[in-house]
């Protein structure tokens, strides 16, 4: 073991032992209850039975899904896939493929097998992870890549430890011209501009809802105090022009807390609120929808997205292509770093401040529905993993 490689595996075991009572904490919650134990104590979480196989690293539900167009064109090869988060470990499992929570890294020289080729999508880092995989003899890619505007200066702070990481990694495509560039800064060699793969993804709905008579308004994959401003923006407009609002909260442990905050509302302002999961139907003036894999569905049938994750400054956006794909008008916040390449080929936005949401709504009226007008080949990667 080299001795960088030893100082830095000493430090997280150290780092490991004094944050134990926070991961025995976290993993009493609802939303790490599956993946801490599988990650930072191994439970029911061993090595792949698969040697010599196609390995895709992902962190979360959008990169899992991302991963769907590349799959379909590797069918006939073994594939294994390691996740951070439930959600990830949840769509990933619907592939053909061995699915595995990625262990913290301490554990990385006990647990990982040789492997043909290790992809890992979007901006997932892991020094002992790329360090084990190549020595082990797997090519090591980075897929996707990306450095946001917010975090590059955090990154050249520590270009030292992000060359010595990027000497392991074979080949970079990165989504944009500007990334390729803050690679190289940090050391990278063998870039290739691709975009963002995310564009060639099938983007489709599960579920045939009748849309309702009035203007439908969907407030998507929000997150904390964006609902509050969401609905008072929407109780507003209301008063001018009849309307409904559909509530989809990011994460599914929130649901009970953003039902308690809309009943508020909705009581204070004589409107009717439901609960998808009890009626199944939009006939409230607020519907709030607490059950996962719809959102495409509620697109579908929805004239307005507001976007959430990106009215609070930390998230960094979400995903722009499908409520384009199903013709809503999207507004959305101005903190939409992560998602700032695939915002580029969205036309027909609005990017608003939260207190602007209602002006916003107003003007969606006179504005075209929101489209996405590009594409990504994908046989340069394909290739790539193929020739493995």
């Amino acid at each position: 073991m080299k001795p960088f490689t030893l100082v830095y595996y000493t430090f997280g075991v150290m780092l490991y032992l004094i944050a134990l009572p926070l991961i025995v904490y976290l993993a009493l919650k609802q939303k790490y209850k599956e993946s801490i134990p599988a990650r930072f104590f191994l439970f029911k979480n061993p090595s792949f039975s698969k040697t010599d196989a196609i390995w895709f690293h992902v962190c979360s539900l959008g990169e899992a899904r991302a991963l769907k167009p590349l799959l379909s064109r590797l069918e006939e090869k073994e594939v294994v896939i390691t996740t951070i988060t439930q959600t990830g470990y949840k769509e990933a499992s619907t592939y053909n493929a061995e699915v595995r929570y990625l262990p913290y890294e301490i554990f990385s020289p006990f647990w990982v097998k040789r492997q043909k080729i290790l992809v890992v999508l979007e901006a997932e880092f892991w020094y002992l992870l790329f360090a084990v995989a190549s020595k082990r003899g797997a090519k090591v890619v980075l897929l996707n890549a990306r450095i946001s505007d917010k975090s590059v200066k955090k990154y050249l702070q520590f270009a030292w430890f992000y060359k010595k990481l990027l000497s392991y990694v074979d080949t970079l495509y990165v989504q944009s011209e500007v990334d390729k560039n803050r690679f190289i800064a940090l050391g990278a060699r063998n870039i290739e501009v691709i975009g963002n793969i995310k564009l060639a993804g099938e983007i489709k709905h599960t579920k045939e809802y009748e849309k309702p008579d009035v203007l439908t308004i969907v407030a998507a994959s929000t997150h904390e105090s964006e609902e509050k401003s969401i609905l008072a923006a929407f109780i507003e407009f209301k008063r001018e022009q009849d309307a409904k609002l559909i509530v989809v909260p990011r994460h599914p442990e929130r649901f009970d807390a953003v039902y308690e905050l809309l009943a508020e509302g909705a009581k204070d302002n004589g409107l009717t609120l439901s609960r998808f999961s009890k009626l199944k139907n939009f006939d409230a003036d607020i519907v709030l929808v607490d059950m996962m894999g719809e959102l495409n569905n509620i697109y579908r049938i929805s004239d307005i997205a507001v976007l959430g994750g990106a009215f609070n400054e930390g998230v960094g956006g979400h995903n722009p292509l499908e409520p384009a794909y199903f013709g809503c008008k999207i507004i959305t916040g101005k903190h939409f770093f992560h998602q700032k390449e695939l915002f580029k080929y969205v036309h027909h936005v609005q990017y608003v401040q939260r207190d602007e949401i209602f002006e916003a709504l107003k003007k969606a009226e006179e504005l075209p529905s929101s489209l996405v007008e590009e594409t990504i080949d994908l046989d340069p990667i394909v290739n790539k993993i193929l020739e493995q």
